[in-house]
């Protein structure tokens, strides 16, 4: 049954920021409109306590005192008619004024209900009448009539009328952010379509790119923040270019590897064909199936270097590299013996470990040993030697005396597939992959150096 990968529905940059712009929006707006009723609340009550204070003091100097009677006096037993343009700024104060603690002015009554003893000052009092309590905002002030006497003043307004009035002061507040609402959402949206068109513009500049022709984006970009996408992406298409090229020289290594001993098969099949003694046929029969080992040699590298080139990065292990030297060359010690070649293995005797995979790693070393084998004469000493610097690295090196020296380098075209199969696992790993001339007698040395804390794949 085929697989269909589910292809996640993609988003719009600019519909995603302007959304999150708009709740950052009103997520201000509510914090401003709760602000706004606070901050009216304070001063509302500010502006009413002056107020209290005010009244209490105009009403201590009135200079004509109201003559005293036997019951709670009222000035205003009917009801007060307040015109049109009185506000909740304008509260409806309730006054009572008391001379030698008689009752000379009650404009609502509230004598009676008051609880006693009132003292001077600020005050929030609760005030029963029937089977309603109202809470008041109070001052009560007290002074020395000119006649020795002692008058006091109770000034009081609904605590209610305070919440209304702080309730207009944040309306007034927020009320304008409410209209000019969709106004700056739709701002907003083309802002970000507007602010975003450079990085749309940069897309498609990317999108056109030939990497094959080597086109770099231009590196003057008028925003810093695309500099360093820019500076990514012409990175990217540089290595992609030196992919490009070392992939066509390892297609010219490969058909340069083939194209011998397929042209010596087919010359010794014809020499078969037209052969007279059995001798000419018995040596071309051998050539051809030396040479079709050799090919047979090559698509096995090339098997191995597509395995190394799927390695699956979460199966590295911890790899002791004198064992892996020890049984690469037991396997090819009967290849050299029968070459005249001569190996040997120069390692401590304690295990040398690294972190790497485990099979790559010895094709790595093997095809480094078989690279020295057949690319040297009969009677060349090959060593393996592994060491431990004083700096923390670890060096496995393949040495030999063969006179290779000068002739051959690790990125030098048409060493073989061998050689680009452990540049690519030394790759992978994070290994380094040197060439030079090593100590005395050898005269060719490839070494794998591992450097520390440098991590596989980096």
């Amino acid at each position: 049954m085929p697989h269909f990968r589910q292809v996640r529905q993609t988003r719009s940059l600019s519909r995603h920021l302007w959304q999150w712009t708009l709740l950052a929006l009103a997520a201000v707006w509510f914090t401003l409109s709760a602000v706004a009723y606070y901050t009216g609340l304070h001063e509302a009550g500010e502006v009413n306590d002056g107020q209290l204070v005010s009244s209490a003091e105009l009403v201590l100097r009135m200079s004509e005192a109201t003559p005293p009677t036997a019951e709670p006096a009222s000035v205003a037993r009917g009801e007060v008619v307040r015109g049109p343009d009185v506000s909740g700024y304008s509260p409806e104060l309730h006054v009572v004024v008391w001379d030698q603690g008689q009752v000379r002015l009650d404009t609502h009554g509230l004598a009676l209900v008051l609880p006693a003893p009132l003292a001077l000052g600020h005050q929030t009092l609760t005030v029963a009448r029937g089977d309603r309590s109202t809470r008041f905002r109070t001052y009560i002030a007290e002074a020395t009539t000119p006649q020795g006497g002692n008058r006091r003043v109770a000034v009081l307004v609904d605590i209610s009328r305070l919440k209304a009035l702080a309730r207009d002061i944040a309306e007034h507040m927020v009320r304008p952010a409410i209209i000019l609402l969709p106004l700056i959402a739709l701002l907003l949206g083309w802002v970000i379509r507007r602010g975003l068109r450079p990085v749309n513009q940069l897309s498609q500049e990317i999108a056109a790119l030939n990497v094959d022709t080597g086109q770099m984006l231009a590196p003057n970009q008028p925003f810093r923040e695309l500099v360093s996408t820019v500076e990514a992406m012409n990175g990217l298409v540089q290595r992609l270019q030196t992919q490009a090229q070392r992939e066509r020289q390892f297609a010219s290594d490969v058909a340069h590897e083939l194209r011998t001993p397929l042209t010596a098969l087919v010359l010794q099949a014809r020499l078969m064909r037209e052969a007279s003694d059995t001798a000419q046929r018995d040596a071309a029969a051998e050539q051809v199936e030396q040479q079709a080992l050799r090919s047979g040699r090559i698509l096995s590298q090339l098997l191995d270097l597509a395995r190394a080139q799927n390695l699956d990065r979460h199966t590295l292990d911890q790899v002791d590299l004198c064992a892996l030297a020890r049984n690469v060359l037991s396997e090819q010690a009967p290849g050299a013996h029968d070459l005249g070649q001569e190996l040997g293995l120069e390692a401590p005797a304690t295990p040398v470990w690294v972190n790497g995979h485990v099979t790559m790693l010895t094709l790595a070393v093997r095809n480094l040993v078989d690279n020295a084998i057949r690319h040297t004469p009969p009677g060349t000493q090959i060593e393996v030697r592994i060491e431990q610097t004083p700096s923390g690295e670890t060096v496995l090196s393949v040495n030999d005396d063969g006179g290779r020296a000068g002739t051959m380098v690790a990125n030098q075209p048409g060493l073989g597939i061998g050689l680009t199969l452990v540049r690519r696992i030394a790759e992978w790993h994070g290994i380094e992959l040197h060439t030079d001339r090593p100590r005395a007698p050898f005269t060719t040395r490839f070494a794998l150096v591992w450097t520390q804390g440098k991590a596989p794949g980096a």
